[in-house]
């Protein structure tokens, strides 16, 4: 079992990222630590690692490439029948690697997707919360040797590192670089090009919301990183609806209308840049055209200020 692991100037929490490795259950596995042009300590941690723990191995850019580079890099080198991802500042529970690849073992599906948690600055520390119930649709309850088309509501389980794959289900699969959002695509061709997969409702990961706002997922109101935003969200759905996987497509349509487009939309009422709301606006009137529009359920206040 290799864990591919990316960290950009993440000396803060990569750390923690290390030690939820060390204290798994399952101990047969070894981790591909990528520093991708940090700034900070967090090549020093991560070579400190690799001196203390055999597991751990190094491999350096020294200018960023970005996250899709530098888990691709990291693909190369894994020879182990396993993969799995975890980013430098998030956290995997004690029991997560022993759970996912039990249960590939166990059904040999292409690949076993969980549950995950936000964990949020109490002021204080880093607490984990609940899972959320589009989390909770997508993983529960367990479903072993699947598809897309009998659990279309997987599709909203969109990130690496909720997965533990067979390496050979990788041969021609990598991710989109220079991009934000580049997981998203990826899940979506994971979910309609395997055989069967597997969802358990354990809580696998607990993600880092950081706490001084820096990461990705934290900068919808700069344009470039919302056009990224909207490009991984078209490229998903438009996999969906080529594989034919209509309801997995409405699925998707709901929480993305229920979930993303209500804070795009507060952005954009306020953003001083006039691209921004003309961008949000393109994207709901492709969303508006998609046949499986039809089939989404679509809350009557936001149906009413779709054309703002």
């Amino acid at each position: 079992m290799t864990v591919i692991v990316p960290g950009r100037d993440i000396a803060d929490f990569a750390p923690a990222a290390l030690d939820s490795l060390r204290a798994q259950t399952e101990t047969s596995w070894r981790a591909i630590l990528v520093d991708d042009g940090s700034r900070d300590d967090t090549g020093r941690i991560f070579e400190d690692a690799t001196h203390e723990d055999p597991r751990f191995t190094l491999l350096r850019h020294e200018r960023s490439r970005g996250l899709g580079a530098a888990r691709n890099a990291a693909l190369d080198l894994v020879d182990t029948e396993y993969l799995g991802f975890l980013d430098g500042d998030d956290e995997l529970t004690p029991t997560a690697l022993e759970r996912m690849t039990g249960t590939l073992s166990a059904t040999g599906s292409d690949f076993v997707t969980g549950a995950y948690v936000r964990s949020r600055w109490d002021g204080r520390g880093y607490a984990a919360g609940r899972v959320q119930p589009w989390v909770a649709a997508a993983t529960d309850p367990e479903r072993l040797g699947t598809t897309i088309f009998a659990h279309p509501a997987a599709s909203a389980n969109i990130v690496a590192w909720s997965k533990v794959s067979r390496t050979a289900f990788w041969h021609d699969l990598r991710f989109p670089e220079g991009v934000a959002y580049e997981d998203q695509i990826v899940a979506q061709r994971m979910y309609t090009t395997a055989r069967a997969f597997d969802v358990i409702p354990d809580v696998v990961v607990r993600w880092r919301l950081r706490e001084n706002g820096t990461s990705i997922t934290q900068g919808k109101h700069r344009l470039r990183v919302l056009r990224d935003y909207l490009a991984a969200l078209r490229d998903g759905i438009d996999v969906l609806h080529r594989a034919g996987a209509r309801a997995a497509v409405a699925a998707r349509l709901d929480l993305i209308l229920a979930m993303d487009v209500p804070p795009l939309q507060e952005i954009a009422g306020t953003h001083p840049d006039p691209a921004y709301p003309a961008a949000v606006r393109v994207f709901l009137e492709e969303l508006e055209a998609l046949p499986e529009f039809a089939d989404a359920r679509v809350d009557p206040t936001l149906a009413a200020a779709l054309h703002w």
